[in-house]
């Protein structure tokens, strides 16, 4: 599997306060976006796999959502987690 308990141990302690953080939109983030590429990966050798496509649009729309929310509540948070991850380009 490519998502397991250890990964995300490691992505929550590397984006968010500590490896039990789950909450914050920091590590939730990270999480999305860590699912993403592999998602996205997917669909570059399945092309015609529709649910996959809808289930990845959907993560793009929470991350979007997510990113939107931390922009508006403090700008600052919002372009260390967008450098971090090298979301923009």
């Amino acid at each position: 599997m490519y998502l397991d308990s250890e990964k995300k141990k490691e992505i929550f302690g590397n984006y968010g306060k500590s490896n039990t953080d789950t909450g914050s939109p920091e590590s939730q983030i990270a999480l999305f976006s860590y699912r993403i590429s592999h998602l996205t990966e997917h669909m570059k050798a399945n092309r015609k796999d529709n649910s996959t496509e809808r289930a990845l649009t959907r993560l793009v729309g929470k991350r979007r959502a997510l990113l939107n929310y931390v922009k508006r509540k403090d700008i600052q948070r919002y372009r260390d987690i967008i450098s971090k991850l090298g979301l923009r380009k």
